[in-house]
């Protein structure tokens, strides 16, 4: 006799065998235990879930001559020829491949026959999302007003494409992922009844591989039971071709650390051992998210998959990631997925591992604010002033008195061609803010992005405005946009240091030799400049 997949072989029979979507086999039962049979099922859920074991058992339960509490007996002649396939009232359909418009036509002469045997012709419309347009339009007559003898099942992992029309005329059953301490229980009486020693991490990290169906891990039980007989967890992740805990703890660390070298190194190692990259990409993205949900859920439960060594050395490593980094570092993984597809695996790897071992080259808000935090940890200080530098009114942009202005009371305007020299934050009569410092550390708390921006900036206070000297051309830009973030942002921060609401407004310096100007000549000057524009 030839060789039986296990996952065919243990393939549920019954709506009791069938683990982990007791929210559907309890509701089929008490409907087939009443007599309710409807028309048209929908079964969709992700790949190995029990769609076709339930549409199989649900064709027998219907036409079983004996049912058993909404479960089909198993011992009746139809239940047998079903068991057999010596049965035609039962047809499968593959509509991956037969998903014409032509197809569906023939189908639909075929239900107006009785069935030849059985009480109820049953159709098994599998991966019914692959249905052309015509098809489905084809087959919503049929479905709308069937024959009383015909059911029709529908199977799909994307219930999304389905035509609404096709959705509102079937009773729907959406099949969860199954726990996976249902399938690590589900694995081990497999492994019994097979003969097999498979310890508890090797069936844990089956059911992190198959995540979430049972067909999956079956599959994975039998492809490591043709290795050996005893299954451990090594047994498992060298099967699979997987990088294995060890290596993913060792990788995190090397990217903590900016070892560059050597997690290059390591993934040219994992690479000649025939680990897929693609795979690597999953785990590793896998691993860093349970660092995440270490970092966010507290107690002993937690959403995460894996033996308790593990979890003690995910514990263990979290203490030393900051979330907002392990954040950055998923957003990378994640970006490298779909340029992995098509691209070369190991470069696209390799460009993965290099920006984040290298905080420097990356793009992201997380890398900006840690060569902010680098910066300030070297004591960078504002260039000292080479001449003395005072306040005029005509460092106050915003207003004039009884002459109206183009600008919004924060709009800064371009910064002129010749910058003045910063002056230093000390406590002084020109009004330059002695704590502007802590409003830059307000900030950066708050809204990173203009903090750096503002890095080595001045700022002064001129009655109710504060006036803001910084040489980054970004400044400008950010201030002037339609989002007033960054504005509300620094009058916050100065509200929380200072106790006061101020006004923004830019800072223009002039030397010495500018207080001797008429501020009457000054005055008329700008009278002129308006007239003329």
């Amino acid at each position: 006799m030839a060789y039986q997949a296990l996952y065919r072989k243990y393939r549920p029979h019954t709506f009791s065998d069938v683990v982990g979507q007791d929210h559907i086999t309890k509701t089929l039962k008490n409907e087939l235990d009443c007599g309710k049979v409807v028309h048209a099922y929908l079964f969709t859920g992700t790949r190995g879930t029990g769609k076709t074991s339930c549409a199989k058992i649900l064709a027998k339960a219907i036409n079983c001559l004996s049912p058993i509490n909404g479960d089909p007996c198993g011992e009746c002649e139809i239940c047998r020829m079903i068991a057999n396939d010596e049965i035609t009232d039962i047809v499968e359909m593959d509509a991956a491949s037969n998903n014409g418009v032509d197809d569906i036509r023939e189908l639909r002469e075929k239900v107006n026959f009785s069935p030849a045997t059985a009480k109820y012709r049953v159709y098994i419309i599998d991966e019914v999302h692959m249905l052309s347009g015509a098809a489905f339009n084809a087959l919503l007559k049929t479905l709308e007003e069937p024959p009383e003898h015909v059911v029709f099942i529908l199977a799909t992992t994307e219930v999304h494409k389905l035509p609404a029309t096709i959705l509102s005329r079937c009773q729907r059953f959406d099949f969860r992922r199954i726990d996976s301490a249902e399938i690590v229980s589900r694995l081990k009486y497999v492994a019994e009844c097979e003969g097999l020693n498979l310890t508890d991490d090797g069936a844990t990290l089956i059911a992190s591989a198959a995540d979430g169906g049972m067909r999956d891990a079956l599959s994975i039980l039998d492809l490591c039971a043709s290795h050996s007989n005893d299954i451990t967890e090594d047994t498992v992740a060298n099967v699979c071709s997987m990088a294995g805990g060890d290596y993913l703890i060792k990788m995190a660390e090397l990217i903590k650390n900016h070892q560059t070298r050597e997690a290059v190194m390591l993934i040219d190692e994992l690479h000649n051992s025939s680990v897929d990259m693609i795979r690597l990409l999953s785990e590793l993205t896998q691993h860093f998210r349970d660092l995440m949900i270490v970092k966010v859920v507290k107690g002993d439960k937690k959403p995460i998959v894996c033996s308790s060594a593990k979890m003690k050395a995910l514990d263990t490593q979290a203490q030393s990631y900051d979330i907002k980094e392990i954040m950055s570092i998923l957003s990378i993984l994640q970006a490298a997925a779909a340029p992995m597809q098509n691209g070369n695996r190991r470069c696209e790897m390799e460009m993965a591992i290099i920006r984040l071992c290298n905080p420097e080259i990356r793009q992201d808000l997380a890398s900006l604010e840690r060569r902010i935090a680098a910066l300030e940890a070297g004591n960078i200080k504002p260039v000292a002033p080479t001449a003395p530098i005072t306040i005029t009114n005509e460092t106050n942009i915003d207003e004039t008195d009884d002459i109206p202005l183009p600008q919004d009371e924060d709009t800064i305007p371009e910064a002129p061609e010749e910058i003045p020299t910063p002056v230093a934050e000390t406590k002084s009569n020109d009004g330059a803010v002695a704590k502007w410092g802590e409003i830059l550390a307000v900030l950066r708390g708050s809204c990173p992005v203009i903090a750096g921006v503002l890095q080595d900036s001045n700022a002064y206070i001129e009655g109710d405005r504060l006036l803001i000297d910084s040489k980054n051309s970004q400044f400008r830009t950010l201030i002037n946009s339609e989002n007033k973030t960054y504005r509300d942002a620094i009058r916050k921060a100065a509200q929380t240091v200072l106790g006061q609401v101020y006004k923004l407004g830019p800072y223009h310096a002039k030397t010495a030799k500018s207080e001797n100007v008429d501020p009457l000549q000054s005055f008329a000057e700008k009278l002129k400049q308006l007239e003329n524009n």
